[in-house]
């Protein structure tokens, strides 16, 4: 797989902002206790849940779990604080 191909979604809706580590369900997994595969798109520029004037790095990745396969974007908004988020449908 290419590095920096253009990401095939669009929209992409926020998940939730948690502590490095904390618990967050993206598709009913916890992305925290499963390897995320970094797709190889280009990274997104997504803005902050709260503060949507301030713009953040996030890559898209997949994680999966015997027959669940979830991809979302991630990133550090903070220092071990990060924002998760899923494309749109």
């Amino acid at each position: 797989m290419s590095a920096n191909k253009k990401h095939a979604f669009d929209q992409w809706d926020v998940i939730g902002v948690v502590y490095e580590g904390d618990g967050i369900a993206i598709g009913g997994l916890n992305p925290w206790e499963h390897e995320w595969r970094a797709l190889g798109y280009e990274a997104l520029e997504l803005a902050h849940p709260s503060y949507p004037q301030q713009r953040h790095r996030m890559f898209v990745y997949e994680i999966e779990h015997e027959k669940t396969k979830v991809t979302f974007a991630a990133g550090e908004l903070s220092a071990n604080v990060w924002g998760f988020y899923v494309p749109r449908e």
